[in-house]
């Protein structure tokens, strides 16, 4: 899939956000590139280049009365380790859709374990269906 393409998979995933989270995000940028840099993976332990996204900033829940004056948090959406892993292009957007809302809990103060237990109750109530 070509980066435009992609690209507008991250913005769907973006618009489908409810209101009232896509209304709260300030001062955020969300950029796709190709893969996660070593130094990134290096940085967090990771021996491939199995990251799909990134949060860079400070999560809203630890930001004290004096925050202000900063460059925009980052959101960086990985697509070459996305696209390896997906099997088609529905499941390419499936994970999009997934690893964008993981990356804003992030900017939300969200936990990776708490994140993972919501993804986790998410499949089960998908399998149910």
């Amino acid at each position: 899939m070509d980066q435009k393409k992609f690209e507008q998979l991250v913005g769907r995933s973006l618009q489908r956000l409810p209101k009232k989270f896509l209304e709260a995000l300030q001062n955020v940028t969300v950029e796709v590139e190709a893969k996660p840099p070593d130094d990134v993976l290096d940085d967090l332990g990771i021996e491939d280049d199995g990251l799909y996204g990134l949060y860079q900033g400070t999560p809203l829940t630890e930001r004290e009365w004096n925050y202000g004056n900063v460059l925009p948090d980052r959101i960086v959406i990985y697509q070459g380790p996305i696209e390896r892993d997906a099997a088609d292009d529905g499941e390419i957007e499936e994970i999009v859709l997934d690893t964008v809302v993981h990356e804003i809990g992030h900017y939300f103060g969200f936990d990776d374990e708490t994140l993972y237990t919501i993804e986790d109750e998410k499949a089960k109530r998908k399998e149910k269906r």
